[in-house]
């Protein structure tokens, strides 16, 4: 197959990535990018472990052609905090601190597309009732405990954003 050269702008760094016609956003963020916290858990855009935000807008990145997103901004869970090495402070952002300390993170694997889907949400809604929590990572599923803590976390993240 062909490839064809798209440019994205990947956690505030440009790249031009010559990808196949069939490799999704993810495929091309974690094989070609080596940035490997979106995880692929069904590849049907059903459980959300692979959400990334696409020009301000939450997307299941193992749906999106990775030509599809040529010329957009992208962000994924390594954008969120910025390590030391690339000149940032090291603090994790409000939404990641909050699910280490509520306890809502379990095995970690839904962990980065909850992440992504709460910061979606309270970037729209910086004061969601627990109803708008629910709603916001209705896409999103975990596997290895209830959503009681996670929904914690999320509401912890509005009052620090505040």
């Amino acid at each position: 197959m062909s490839k064809q050269i798209i440019t994205l702008n990947v956690n505030g760094e440009r790249q031009e990535i010559a990808v196949e016609p069939r490799w999704t956003l993810l495929y091309t963020v974690r094989e070609a990018l080596r940035l490997t916290g979106s995880k692929e858990g069904c590849g049907t855009g059903d459980c959300g472990a692979c959400s990334m935000i696409v020009d301000g807008r939450l997307v299941t990145s193992c749906l999106m052609l990775a030509a599809q997103a040529d010329g957009t901004e992208v962000t994924t869970i390594e954008g969120l905090a910025p390590s030391p090495v690339a000149g940032a402070d090291g603090r994790l952002h409000p939404v990641q601190q909050a699910f280490i300390d509520t306890g809502a993170v379990q095995c970690g694997f839904c962990i980065p597309g909850m992440i992504m889907a709460a910061k979606t949400l309270l970037d729209a809604n910086p004061n969601p009732t627990l109803d708008d929590v629910r709603l916001g990572l209705a896409g999103n599923l975990c596997r290895c405990t209830g959503y009681t803590k996670i929904y914690e976390a999320v509401l912890s993240a509005a009052d620090r954003m505040r």
